[in-house]
This record gives C-alpha cells, sequence and structure tokens, in this order.
C-alpha cells in the first residue's frame, strides 16, 4: 500500500498482486483528492482505495451487495450521510448507507490522527474491458481509454462514499453532472 498526500486529505493506495495499472497511483490520488473536495468530505480525513480484479469484486458483490458476477466498483463508506453537506446527489428519502456506522456524536480522535471515511475496490479488470467494449461511461456508452474508465470509476466510488447516490433521476442527473466536471478538471 502506497500513501498520497493531498492535503487536507490521505489516501490510501493498494494494487492487488497482478492487477494491470493502466493509469499511474498518483493520477488516481489527485482525482480522490478533488473528488472529496467536490463533495464536501469533512477534512481532513484518509479514504482507502483498492484496485483489484473481477474475481474480488465478484466476491465482495456476493457478501455486501447480494448480487451474483462482478461489478465495476463497491463503496465502503464508514460515516453517516448526515457526515456530509446537502447536495443535489444526495440519496433522496433517507435511505440507509450498510456499513456506514460513524462515530459517536462528540467523539474526538487521538492527536495526530485522521477519521476515515471508507473503502473503495474497483475491478481494474472491469474497467479495462467496459472501456474496450464501449460499455464506459457510468451509462453504459461510451468508448475511452482504460485510463479514463478508472479515473471514472475512481470519482465514482468516491462520491458514493460521500453520500451521492444515483437511483433516482435528480440524483443520477446530479452525480453524473460532478463526475464530468472532475473528470475534465483532471
Amino acid at each position: 500500500m502506497t500513501r498520497y498526500y493531498r492535503p487536507p486529505w490521505r489516501i490510501d493506495i493498494e494494487w492487488r498482486p497482478g492487477v494491470t495499472r493502466p493509469v499511474p497511483a498518483s493520477v488516481l490520488a489527485r482525482v480522490t483528492a478533488a473528488a472529496l473536495e467536490a463533495a464536501g468530505a469533512p477534512p481532513p480525513a484518509s479514504l482507502g482505495l483498492v484496485l483489484s480484479d473481477d474475481a474480488q469484486l465478484a466476491e465482495l458483490n456476493a457478501v455486501h451487495m447480494g448480487e451474483s458476477g462482478p461489478t465495476d466498483v463497491l463503496s465502503f463508506p464508514l460515516l453517516p450521510i448526515e457526515a456530509y453537506p446537502s447536495h443535489p446527489g444526495r440519496a433522496l428519502g433517507g435511505r440507509d448507507r450498510p456499513g456506514a456506522t460513524g462515530a459517536p456524536e462528540g467523539f474526538v480522535l487521538p492527536p495526530g490522527r485522521r477519521p476515515h471515511l471508507g473503502d473503495i475496490v474497483v475491478s481494474v479488470e472491469r474497467a479495462i474491458a467496459q472501456a474496450a467494449e464501449g460499455r464506459g461511461g457510468q451509462t453504459g456508452d461510451v468508448r475511452w481509454s482504460p485510463a479514463d474508465e478508472l479515473r471514472l470509476l475512481v470519482i465514482h466510488g468516491t462520491l458514493h462514499v460521500c453520500g451521492w447516490d444515483h437511483l433516482e433521476p435528480a440524483e443520477a442527473t446530479a452525480m453524473r453532472t460532478l463526475e464530468r466536471k472532475l473528470l475534465a478538471g483532471s
């Protein structure tokens, strides 16, 4: 694991053995930090990013989402949705966030420690396939480089950690708009 400091953020990036690296980890750290800033994550904080393959994502998808087969990205938020500012992409109706626990109100971390916002796991294998087959862009109809698809998936996962969702049309529009803005700026 490599730690990247993009103040006020620390991004912990781990490449699983044998996973292709279509984009440097430093670029992924930069887009993650930009997404945290844009999403209003409470600074300073850390976030974990694991770059893996379809086999691990299929296993995680089955265990945590009850779905069979691989997916491209899964997010595991640790803070409650209320830790983030209200925004148009926020989950409507206060849907519960599986796994989000957060610290009790008034909880103080030891000196020098930053809160951990959660973790994101991305299938680089799926990102490469989606890009090559023209099924990228989270809309399933974009043909671009594996590097672009991977950057998008990292942004997408980061926004999910920060309370963004896309189940409702208004949420999806807001989330896609912010994703495009962040991609254009990276």
